[in-house]
């Protein structure tokens, strides 16, 4: 199941995007995860400082 990012949480900081072997992240206002291109690796979850990723 692919990750999902808590919208209160995300700074858009861009630690996620950088992280993500997939490209699976766009980013914007609040950063977001594409369930399709996801391949749950935990990347972006690992370097997010502010915990505001987790398994959906």
């Amino acid at each position: 199941m692919a990750h999902v990012i808590a919208a209160d949480k995300c700074v858009a900081c861009g630690c996620c995007k950088d992280a993500c072997p997939a490209e699976a992240i766009s980013d914007g206002d609040v950063y977001k995860i594409d369930p399709e291109k996801c391949v749950d690796c935990g990347a972006c979850a690992a370097t997010c400082p502010n915990g505001a990723i987790s398994q959906g």
